[in-house]
């Protein structure tokens, strides 16, 4: 009796992607096995999943349901995976990337090696600068309603290992396990929170918008992070013509933009100053809209250009109260630091590449905080708030390589 695999996936392949899963962490799925826990019988574990893998037996368990809340308010469903899916997931991906990568457009930016937020906000801070208007689009819920034909047949056009489309197809129909424990088949969509689904959905994009796009309107410069796309066009007349027209695409695929957070926008600066409804969007975190600017020679010019939203503001200073800094008496600065400080130097490298001072309301919140903390933890400076201030601007001169904004030189005046 043969014992040949039907399969042919390589031992290495699995644990090349446990390595990656590792390293990512995470949570357990609907096995509540963690990464550790799955870590202590590892030899064991890989070889059963290598081993169902290549026989075609892997079967692919339902995906947890995580709610989590959207900076829009409300919340979005992550499907988090069990750990031995998730390394499944990897070594597809592992296959799947290198050959799918190189197909996609340059100005496809989201999830893509060697590619960041940052480079597509800097892609469309000249683009503005070069083009008066701006499509903004958003697509509805993009991983529940891809369609899964028109991505199994994207999948199929530029991959032909067997292995691979037999476990996309078991995982796009997996089934979500709700808090309470009821399962829900899915029909459309990828799970938001699998290792493979971006992938896939830059796949399905690829083929529904970028080459659409390029083909269609070629004068038409795009960008695209993911499910969030912008559209540069000469004149309004044109915009409102984009903007048309990819709805219409968008319904053809089975998707549908949001109209909330769809919108034409006038990139009002100093050489463009009509006056219209909409002169800002948000991106990526990044609020573009007209600014104040100094040029090199010390001229003051409004130019239209990103920096960190509001909407990203207040959710960093909701995260900043729900850590109670000022409670934490019993802590060091140096505890502080270690505690806080990784956050905030996210934060700095991040929201501070574009218009930096736009960040400043987060640092003088942040000394406010340690202000306060330092009037509970010494009684001297319990009710004498300019002296608590005084002598964080001491510890902080002292100390500046404890906080990222102290580094830069935010620091209360002594």
């Amino acid at each position: 009796m043969s014992t040949a695999k039907p399969f042919i996936v390589p031992k290495r392949l699995i644990w090349d992607a446990w390595k990656q899963v590792k390293a990512n962490g995470g949570s357990g799925g609907v096995d509540d096995v963690s990464i550790s826990e799955y870590e202590e019988d590892l030899e064991s574990n890989l070889y059963k999943l290598w081993n169902r893998m290549s026989s075609g037996s892997y079967m692919p368990p339902a995906v947890k349901a995580v709610p989590i809340p959207k900076k829009s308010g409300g919340t979005r469903v992550l499907g988090v995976p069990t750990v031995a899916d998730r390394v499944a997931q990897t070594a597809v991906k592992l296959v799947l990337e290198p050959v799918l990568d190189p197909l996609f457009h340059p100005d496809s930016y989201g999830y893509r090696p060697g590619k960041s937020a940052h480079d597509a906000v800097e892609t469309t801070r000249k683009r503005c600068w070069k083009y008066d208007w701006v499509v903004e689009f958003d697509i509805r819920g993009l991983f529940d309603n891809i369609d899964h034909q028109l991505l199994m047949r994207a999948v199929r056009k530029h991959c032909d290992k067997r292995w691979v489309l037999l476990y996309i197809e078991r995982w796009l129909t997996a089934p979500l396990r709700e808090a309470d424990g009821d399962l829900y088949e899915r029909t459309r969509g990828t799970p938001q929170g699998g290792v493979v689904s971006p992938l896939l959905a830059n796949l399905f994009l690829h083929y529904a918008f970028d080459v659409w796009v390029s083909r269609v309107m070629p004068l038409v410069p795009f960008c695209r992070y993911a499910d969030d796309g912008l559209l540069h066009c000469k004149s309004l007349r044109q915009a409102k013509f984009v903007l048309k027209w990819v709805a219409a695409r968008f319904r053809e695929c089975g998707l549908e933009i949001h109209p909330d957070k769809t919108k034409i926008v006038y990139c009002q600066d100093v050489n463009r100053t009509g006056s219209y409804e909409n002169v800002r969007f948000e991106f990526l975190g990044f609020e573009f809209r007209p600014r104040k600017t100094v040029d090199k020679y010390g001229r003051r010019y409004v130019n239209f250009s990103p920096a960190v939203s509001r909407s990203s503001l207040k959710a960093m200073h909701r995260r900043m109260r729900s850590w109670h800094i000022q409670l934490k008496n019993g802590k060091s600065l140096a505890d502080l630091s270690h505690m806080f400080n990784p956050v905030l130097r996210g934060w700095m490298t991040y929201y501070g590449k574009f218009y930096a001072s736009a960040m400043y309301p987060i640092w003088r919140a942040l000394n406010l905080w340690l202000t306060k903390w330092i009037m509970r933890k010494w009684k001297r400076f319990a009710r004498h708030k300019r002296r608590a201030r005084h002598h964080l601007g001491r510890l902080a001169r002292a100390n500046q390589r404890l906080f990222v904004h102290w580094e830069k030189g935010i620091i209360p005046a002594v």
